[in-house]
């Protein structure tokens, strides 16, 4: 198992028991916000061992009193963003943004109805970052819980694949001068967490039936990271390296 693989699961039990469905939707809201949390340590703390030093969020000390996640200042105002790399020199160059969906809605039954809602929302997140640091690479990382890829009905596809298809026309952004709302890449993840056990399964947006490994997707964006610098990094062998001047 991959280190990331270990963190990611250490973190998510830590988070505790999924409340049911039927919670009030402050306790469903902290939960969220939870895993949210946890995902977002566990790649900062990846994106740390393998060269980026300076991702945050970091545990207090470690990069200065709070070592939380940063507020980056955008095109269109400041933004809290979920998993950042940045440096004096160049600011943002590269920032994660975590969002999910964790519960059913009471009266459809699916896991459909906010999915518009966390699209709108990282989607101005990266209008936000894009407008203000075009070259920066932004991935955006999006947990269903594992229930949507089966929540279809004779008349509707499942919300795991409703949202492969809601999300394909906004990754794939190669060029800085691209469109400012679209990320370099975007991922769902399937995810069922407990207390005891964690499963999850990652996707590249537009790929349904392709699963890739946890590894991968940090590597995909490093990689996109150090080729939009090509004269600072490379990133080679699973490393981040800075090169020599």
């Amino acid at each position: 198992m991959a280190k990331i693989d270990d963190k990611l699961e250490a973190e998510l039990k830590a988070v505790g028991d999924k409340p049911a469905d039927t919670v009030a939707s402050t306790i469903k809201k902290k939960y969220s916000e939870s895993v949210s949390n946890a995902a977002a340590r566990a790649f900062a703390d990846e994106l740390r061992r393998k060269g980026m030093t300076e991702a945050r969020p970091a545990p207090p000390g470690l990069l200065d009193s709070s070592g939380a996640e940063r507020r980056m200042a955008g095109g269109i105002g400041a933004k809290k963003v979920d998993v950042t790399w940045s440096t004096e020199e160049s600011g943002l160059l590269l920032g994660i943004s975590i969002k999910s969906i964790n519960f059913r809605d009471g009266r459809s039954g699916n896991f459909q109805k906010n999915l518009t809602n966390r699209r709108g929302d990282m989607l101005f997140e990266g209008v936000t970052l894009h407008r203000r640091f075009p070259y920066a690479v932004l991935g955006g990382i999006f947990f269903l819980d594992r229930e949507a890829a089966n929540d279809q009905t004779a008349r509707r596809k499942s919300t795991f694949e409703n949202a492969h298809n809601r999300l394909k026309l906004f990754t794939g952004r190669s060029d800085p001068a691209g469109r400012d709302e679209q990320y370099e890449q975007l991922y769902l993840v399937l995810l069922e967490a407990s207390s005891t056990s964690v499963n999850v399964e990652a996707f590249r947006v537009g790929e349904p039936k392709t699963p890739i490994p946890l590894e991968t997707l940090l590597d995909e964006l490093m990689q996109l990271t150090a080729q939009r610098n090509p004269d600072f990094y490379d990133f080679s062998s699973g490393r981040f390296i800075k090169l020599p001047h």
